[in-house]
């Protein structure tokens, strides 16, 4: 009888477990498909709005400035609030900064609107995974790490296209109204399937100047924080502008974007975990550095593409993605490495800061190049591409100053995972950008060591 109750004890508790994830992944698939689908919308919302390219690269970086400020300050207090309560308002406020991109009547208001959704979507990245800490054991976060990657997997492969197929044939703010009124259903599920998790509640807290400016002046943070700035410039100066150029430059209509989305999601997921498994085999830093250099040669021929077929077009957009997907996982393994696990939580959330405000720079950089001629052409792309390769290069000589201190521990597998998923969104932010984070928020999934 006695083991008869601890059967079903441990059934109860693996359902509770497998619901949590399940409504995790679902805010997660949200969130993601909200930042990416910005991207590929970027020809309609220069036309319709009669905006410059810069004027829409202030759109995408909105967002992420937003997601970066609001996770600066999120990393010193968040910890004082229950997680369900803390997560329920935020994912609120997010489906009300969705729903006011969708209705937004005019260029400014959308801008507004999107800071308002960054401000929200940037810290529902890390809290899912302080979630997950807080949930699972040691023994099962990376597993349950990997489950909530399909939240990813999905907005990648199934999210974006569905978002551009309402988009072009319904107008840009069909997709936001759509996303938000989904997200309503998972909304009203939250209450009942994540436990309260106030345990931390009450504790004595450091103050949060002080823990910010420990973060901030460990030199190894500070070498690891450039090393994801030139990884954000060397991705965000041409993904936002990589569907525009596809459609005025390279000949694809908007009907067909959604096969490079596809394509590019379909191959990000194969990839992802071999060159997760070659880093771990061959080490990290080797297998970057093997990487950096064809991402920059495939960052120069996406933006210098002349008119080709849409299959070749597709087939190099897909090696971009997996290009990018072979550099952040290993980047973002080192990255995490590079903290002692006591201080782990608070570097991740100011990690997560500073990728979005790098993103942010990077599109905003890259709209005040990039021009567009009165027959729609896009212009001094080529030149975005040139400085995105360069960035990218000089990554090369960042990572091999991330002094690495925490290489073993239970924790690999969970970083290995996290760090293919920040590789998605930012394979993600391409398909995340395109688009790409902070995502918007995948560098906050290293939280789980």
């Amino acid at each position: 009888m006695h083991g008869e109750l601890n059967d079903n004890s441990q059934s109860g508790g693996k359902r509770r477990e497998q619901l949590v994830l399940l409504i995790l992944a679902a805010v997660q698939f949200t969130t993601i498909v909200d930042f990416m689908i910005v991207m590929p919308l970027g020809p309609q919302l220069m036309r319709t709005l009669h905006i410059t390219p810069a004027q829409f690269g202030l759109i995408v970086s909105s967002y992420t400035f937003a997601a970066g400020a609001a996770g600066l300050v999120a990393s010193s207090i968040v910890d004082r609030f229950a997680r369900r309560t803390a997560f329920l308002v935020l994912y609120v406020g997010f489906l009300l900064g969705t729903l006011a991109c969708g209705l937004a009547p005019t260029y400014h208001m959308l801008v507004l609107a999107r800071v308002a959704t960054g401000a929200c979507g940037g810290i529902l990245g890390g809290l899912a995974m302080a979630i997950i800490g807080d949930v699972f054991p040691e023994e099962r976060r990376g597993r349950a790490t990997g489950s909530l990657m399909t939240g990813f997997a999905l907005a990648s492969v199934a999210g974006v296209p569905a978002g551009l197929y309402f988009g072009t044939n319904f107008g840009w703010h069909v997709p936001f109204i759509v996303l938000a009124i989904g997200g309503v259903a998972v909304l009203f599920l939250v209450p009942f399937a994540l436990p309260k998790l106030d345990e931390h509640v009450g504790r004595s807290h450091e103050h949060p100047l002080r823990s910010l400016v420990e973060t901030f002046s460990e030199p190894n943070h500070l070498n690891a924080f450039a090393l994801i700035v030139t990884l954000m410039i060397g991705s965000f100066t041409v993904f936002p502008y990589l569907s525009a150029y596809l459609v005025s430059n390279v000949g694809m209509t908007e009907d067909q974007l959604p096969l490079i989305y596809i394509a590019g999601g379909v191959l990000t997921l194969f990839a992802s975990p071999v060159v997760g498994r070659l880093a771990d085999r061959h080490g990290k830093l080797r297998v970057y550095r093997m990487v950096v250099p064809l991402s920059a040669l495939m960052l120069l021929t996406m933006t210098h593409l002349p008119r080709v077929p849409v299959a070749l077009a597709v087939l190099l957009f897909g090696a971009m993605m997996v290009a990018n997907v072979g550099r952040m996982i290993p980047a973002m393994a080192m990255v995490t490495s590079s903290v002692e696990p006591r201080r782990r939580g608070g570097f991740l959330s100011a990690n997560s800061s500073v990728q979005h405000m790098a993103s942010g720079l990077g599109a905003y950089l890259g709209g005040a190049i990039v021009t567009q001629s009165a027959d729609g052409r896009i212009g001094h792309f080529g030149t975005v591409g040139w400085i995105a390769a360069f960035a990218t290069l000089c990554s090369l000589w960042l990572a091999g100053r991330v002094r690495l201190v925490d290489e073993r521990g239970p924790s690999a597998e969970a970083i290995s995972l996290a760090a293919a998923a920040e590789a998605e969104v930012d394979a993600g932010e391409p398909i995340l950008a395109t688009c790409s984070g902070t995502s918007h928020a995948a560098v906050d999934l290293k939280s789980s060591g």
